[in-house]
């Protein structure tokens, strides 16, 4: 465990030297590949939601592709199509850019529902559905999508259903003062994306994360996690709270987090860092908390407040 945890404090620090300043967000995103989840990036353009996909599968070594959503996107542009070979006098099925370990999904809103949707059998199944043949996707896999909060003029909001498919939903943010110099003096005579290697094999992918399901979860820490997602569903305001399998990503996530710190068991404290970006996503407020300006981060942290904090773990 010990060699592990070194490993993933060795993945951190690779990622880190070309995304500057994200110590959290590197974090959040390492716990959802290692979970197995799929991660979606909310922010503004321009804060590096696109260079921490590929720092993720330099840094892994594995094959990354990029759509660029759009409103004439069709599903057969995700998952691919069937071509007719005359030669052969048979259909060849022609892989999309689906077939990859990382899928980057940029502005995933200004596609259309229905190419949306074709995400959704690959994201839930990992596979893919086409003329009645089911093709397997290779593992590891995972989407990371972005999407702009800002604009909103030809978008289509991701449906329930499949926000609750993404394992956490983050925010990068913008950089301190420092850390934007920083970037300006490491981008003056090259790209460091192109410096940046692979320390990885896939067996030690396949190793850190069957370690993740080997950390211990104390009885009163799965009991917390229970409370805390029953709260969401309780809470005044919200009209759809988490659902289980809200409480089983937010137990996943912790096991995740006490990998990347180097411990063998989940404390709450770990619950309580990953509990914003695992169930906030899978709110859906009530009309009046909406015009009254509340937000679904606002509630799970009055949620936090609210259950009591075991005792006597970690």
């Amino acid at each position: 465990m010990s060699d592990l945890s070194s490993l993933a404090t060795a993945i951190h620090r690779n990622i880190n030297t070309v995304v500057l300043g994200k110590n959290d967000s590197i974090i959040l995103a390492l716990a959802t590949f290692l979970c197995g989840g799929h991660l979606l990036i909310e922010d503004a353009p321009g804060l590096g939601k696109t260079l921490l996909a590929k720092a993720f599968s330099r840094t892994f070594d594995l094959d990354y592709k990029r759509v660029q959503c759009t409103p004439d996107l069709l599903p057969a542009d995700i998952t691919g199509v069937s071509i007719y070979n005359p030669k052969e006098g048979e259909f060849r099925f022609m892989p999309g850019p689906v077939f990859a370990n990382i899928l980057l999904a940029d502005e995933i809103n200004r596609a259309t529902p229905r190419a949306q949707s074709a995400l959704l059998e690959c994201m839930a199944e990992a596979q893919v559905s086409v003329d009645g043949v089911t093709h397997i996707l290779d593992q590891p896999f995972m989407v990371i999508a972005t999407q702009n909060p800002v604009e909103f003029t030809g978008t289509h909001p991701l449906p329930e259903a499949q926000l609750d498919r993404f394992f956490m939903r983050i925010s990068m943010g913008y950089p301190d003062e420092d850390c934007e110099l920083e970037m300006m003096r490491s981008h003056q005579f090259a790209e460091p994306i192109q410096q940046l290697r692979s320390i990885t094999s896939k067996e030690q992918i396949l190793q850190l994360k069957a370690a993740v399901q080997q950390i211990a979860v104390d009885d009163k820490v799965m009991k917390y996690i229970a409370a805390i997602v029953r709260a969401t569903r309780e809470f005044d305001g919200v009209e759809l709270g988490a659902s289980p399998r809200g409480s089983m990503s937010l137990m996943k996530a912790s096991q995740a987090a006490a990998l990347l710190t180097g411990q063998g068991f989940v404390t709450p404290q770990m619950v309580k860092k990953m509990a914003v970006p695992v169930l906030a996503h899978r709110l859906v407020l009530a009309h009046r908390s909406r015009l009254g300006g509340s937000s679904a981060e606002a509630i799970i942290r009055a949620v936090l407040n609210q259950v009591e904090t075991p005792v006597g773990v970690g």
